[in-house]
């Protein structure tokens, strides 16, 4: 009987909690109109360097998936040493794929790229200049540079071709706009904190001798941050909510221009679609928004409290 009896009351306060909460937000219009205004603002801009971010890592992705080493076989090579080659060059830390490229292949590759003037290389099907080569792809393109030398040491490699420079120019971009969209998203969350603080604030201030009372009579600082925490949460969750919808429009619009342009069809890389990002930018600003909400409460009562 007591359990239950005690079950309903936290209930009960549970209930009043949450309505003081949601009667403060809807009270005091101005104030939290001006914070769904600059946070959403603000939750815009997080989102848009996420995004940026998640893409860059598939970019990067699929740039190692298509950046390889060319090795080229020594034509005196057997059969059984080229095998051989293969597995050694497999068994290397950070190695991904390696493909057989015959002298056949490489010569329709060249073909390939000269079109309407492939006929020029005719004479070439008999006494073919072009090497077997194997393409070796990595799982690390820092590791391109040191693999490449490893490679070079073994027996029955005539040449090696990489793409170092622009690899390392690729990474130091990559990592470059990595570091400013993370301090750009951490000087985000302290910008919300700050602005759901202060609005929470003023209502706060409206209601700090009916505070100092509460306070008095013997109520819990939990009790009294209850309804405060509530509205912050409620801020943050309607304009984490908003804050998609408007990312997921604008994401699409600049992600369909990109996807059309004719660099990324030569590159052969694509975007993320929106949807395959929706779970991840869901539950960040499901995270972002009651975070934000807690915190900003929590700081601006803490002066109040202290009576």
């Amino acid at each position: 009987m007591i359990e239950k009896v005690g079950m309903i009351v936290k209930f009960n306060i549970l209930g009043y909690l949450i309505k003081e909460g949601i009667r403060n937000t809807l009270k005091n219009k101005k104030s939290t109109m001006a914070s769904l205004v600059i946070m959403i603002a603000t939750m815009l801009i997080f989102g848009l360097f996420f995004v940026v971010t998640e893409n860059i890592n598939s970019v990067m992705e699929q740039i190692e998936a298509q950046q390889g080493i060319q090795v080229f076989i020594e034509k005196e090579a057997t059969q059984a040493q080229i095998t051989e080659l293969k597995e050694k060059i497999q068994a290397l830390d950070g190695v991904n794929n390696t493909q057989f490229v015959t002298k056949e292949e490489a010569l329709n590759t060249v073909k390939n790229q000269f079109k309407e003037h492939k006929n020029l290389l005719t004479g070439y099907d008999e006494k073919n200049p072009f090497p077997a080569s194997y393409i070796v792809t990595v799982t690390d393109l820092s590791k391109i540079g040191s693999i490449a030398k490893q490679i070079e040491t073994f027996e029955n490699v005539n040449e090696i071709m990489s793409k170092d420079a622009t690899t390392d120019a690729l990474l130091s971009i990559a990592n470059g706009i990595k570091i400013f969209s993370g301090i750009i998203l951490v000087f985000l969350v302290v910008i919300s904190i700050f602005i759901i603080s202060n609005t929470i604030k003023l209502t706060v201030h409206a209601r700090r001798r009916e505070i100092s009372i509460m306070k008095y009579v013997g109520a819990t600082n939990n009790f009294i941050r209850g309804p405060f925490i509530v509205e912050g949460i409620i801020i943050g969750l309607v304009s984490a909510m908003l804050s998609i919808g408007f990312i997921s429009l604008i994401y699409d619009v600049i992600a369909g221009k990109i996807m059309t342009s004719q660099l990324m069809g030569v590159m052969g890389i694509s975007l993320l679609t929106f949807a395959e990002i929706f779970n991840l930018i869901f539950m960040v600003y499901l995270i972002l928004g009651i975070g934000i909400g807690v915190l900003g409460s929590v700081v601006s009562m803490k002066k109040y409290l202290e009576v």
